[in-house]
């Protein structure tokens, strides 16, 4: 195993991983999610192994970062990653399972679409899907470890790039600016408009405005 393992990356972000690795794990993979408290679009999840001596400079969570500085990194990303997966739970399906299922399935859809097989999950947050793989949940996991933050950012800008164009087929609502988070402009539309198909149902803000919509 190489001596300059994951040395490029911050230090605080390092424990993690290292500690999976005495483990004798090989290929650990971050997971994170994007959208989950928006009022409209899909919940999108990413799963991401880094390699063993890659660039990390300027990695971290992605709510930390400037768009600007997500998309240079998600470049960046994409372009060392031993394998990146993103998963997602569509509207429909946060409102038929919940917002916490439609997570996890994102989840195991990002990991499932991983060309490389992990052998441990690094997960941000308290919840793990239901998957044959050794995992660890981390609170704010995102701050925590290079691999989650790494996968941060390919959730955010997947789903950031996804409701930009979403706002191209409804352009009422403001998506490309909003990202389709309960801002008073959303709120607004809302309230002239009703909500449309990639609107959530259930989730307030919303569902005062349904009239037999779906």
């Amino acid at each position: 195993m190489s001596g300059t393992l994951f040395e490029d990356a911050p230090r605080d972000l390092l424990a993690f991983e290292r500690r999976a690795m005495r483990r004798g794990c090989t290929a650990i993979a971050g997971i994170d999610e994007a959208g989950r408290g928006a009022l409209a679009g899909p919940v999108v999840a990413a799963a991401v192994i880094l390699p063993p001596d890659g660039d990390f400079a300027g990695i971290d969570d992605s709510k930390k970062l400037t768009a600007r500085q997500r998309d240079i990194l998600f470049d960046k990303i994409i372009g060392q990653a031993l394998a990146v997966g993103v998963g997602f739970g569509d509207p429909l399906l946060v409102d038929q399972i919940n917002i916490l299922q439609a997570t996890l399935h994102a989840m195991a859809e990002a990991v499932l679409a991983l060309k490389v097989v992990p052998d441990f999950l690094l997960i941000d947050g308290i919840s793990s899907p239901d998957l044959a793989i050794p995992a660890q949940t981390i609170k704010k996991g995102d701050s925590a470890s290079v691999s989650i933050a790494s996968a941060s950012i390919i959730a955010k800008v997947t789903r950031d790039r996804l409701m930009v164009a979403l706002g191209e087929k409804y352009p009422q609502y403001g998506f490309p600016l909003h990202k389709g988070y309960g801002s008073s402009a959303h709120l607004g539309a809302l309230a002239v408009h009703g909500p449309c198909p990639v609107h959530r149902l259930t989730f307030r803000g919303v569902r005062e405005h349904v009239r037999g919509r779906r």
